[in-house]
């Protein structure tokens, strides 16, 4: 009969080699699945922007995917491609929908002819906001639900992220200056969204055009005058060489922001710490966007003027003004005729009525301080000599 050694240190033996068996199973275990994720290889998605390759736009989507594809240690690998390398850019939101692009980065006001009320997220004067407290409304508010809502309506397969507030757009590039509201009167001119209806509502004849093609239209004479984005932008894609008059400040697309699409059955199929990881990711990219664009636009502004002799001029205000009254009358006629626009609309009034009115009581308003500090102040006069005859 064998004898059992029951001593202490015969139990602790017995115990430290269950314990090493089990903890060399247990390894075996976990390390299955990082074999298995070894072999398939990290997950890639091909994206196109709705910009051109040499626009800041197209940085911006760029800088969003290395955010990503840096978060997610690589296991998510987003390469986006510019505009028209597989769609058109009006094309972007059909070719996500449908998987030929697994997602892109653009505006939703590009998808207007889908349905008016998607222009609501960046054309028009959105009742007083700037584009950071449209993205409020959009994720506080209700925004995101209904465009939601919108997606479904139009049968669009696709998650959206907003991100990247955008400051107030200029109102274009002209042959001269604009000063009265009969010089918009038969201008061929370009713009997007809502903004067409306004536009044509003041007497221009409007195209609908992407980036990338408004300069070559401007140079061939097929528009007269145009609007994009901003300083970075306009420069790069070539403005001042068609035009050295930019009219600043406008209601047309007083808050915009870019939208990242994901083709939405490419996106369910992603773990949930991956989805996180692009829900943040966003959400940051778009505080980086707002930095870098007060440093690039600020520079190309200055340098816009000194180097390329560009004249910035303010809109009058009573252009302003009537850009406000002919936006109500097309957007009290498309709330007429499309419920989901009319309550989108009366969402973002409620939202901007108590936000527009903390904004302007709250924030001191910054012209006093620029112009104490930098606005060159008049030569005191010299003094005068003293006439020893009149002594």
């Amino acid at each position: 009969m064998k004898t059992v050694d029951k001593s202490p240190v015969a139990s602790r033996r017995e115990f430290l080699t269950k314990a090493t068996a089990a903890a060399v199973g247990g390894a075996a275990v976990l390390a299955t699945p990082n074999i298995a994720k070894a072999q398939a290889g990290p997950i890639t998605m091909r994206w196109q922007s709705t910009w051109p390759a040499k626009d800041i736009f197209h940085e911006f989507a760029g800088d969003f995917a290395k955010k990503v594809n840096d978060m997610t240690g690589g296991d998510l690998k987003i390469e986006v491609l510019p505009a028209g390398a597989v769609v058109p850019a009006f094309g972007l939101l059909d070719a996500v929908s449908s998987g030929t692009l697994d997602g892109g980065h653009g505006v939703v006001v590009y998808h207007y002819g889908k349905n008016a009320a998607l222009a609501l997220w960046g054309s028009g004067p959105a009742y007083g906001m700037d584009a950071n407290m449209l993205l409020a409304w959009h994720k506080y508010g209700g925004g995101k639900e209904f465009l939601t809502k919108l997606y479904s309506a139009v049968g669009a397969n696709v998650v959206s992220f907003l991100y990247g507030p955008m400051p107030t757009q200029p109102l274009g590039w002209f042959k001269k200056p604009v000063t009265k509201l009969e010089d918009f009167q038969g201008l061929k001119f370009r713009t997007v969204g809502i903004s067409i209806d306004v536009f044509t509502g003041l007497g221009a004849a409007v195209n609908a055009l992407p980036g990338g093609e408004i300069v070559p239209a401007m140079d061939r004479g097929l528009l007269d005058a145009g609007e994009f984005n901003n300083a970075s932008s306009d420069r790069v894609l070539g403005f001042p060489d068609v035009s050295k008059v930019c009219m600043l400040q406008s209601f047309h697309q007083n808050a915009e922001q870019f939208e990242i699409l994901f083709n939405k059955t490419k996106f369910d199929a992603l773990p949930a710490g991956m989805k996180a990881i692009i829900a943040n990711a966003t959400e940051a990219a778009s505080q980086d966007m707002s930095w870098k664009a007060v440093d690039r636009y600020s520079k190309d502004y200055s340098e816009m003027k000194s180097k390329d002799k560009v004249g910035f001029y303010k809109t009058p205000d009573s252009i302003l003004q009537k850009q406000l009254t002919a936006y109500d009358e097309v957007a009290n006629k498309k709330a007429a005729e499309n419920p989901l626009f009319r309550e989108i609309l009366a969402s973002q009034r409620a939202f901007a009525e108590r936000a527009v009115a903390w904004d302007m009581d709250t924030n001191v308003n910054r012209r006093m301080a620029y112009n104490h500090y930098f606005q060159k102040k008049p030569a005191a006069p010299a003094a005068k000599k003293a006439d020893p005859k009149k002594g």
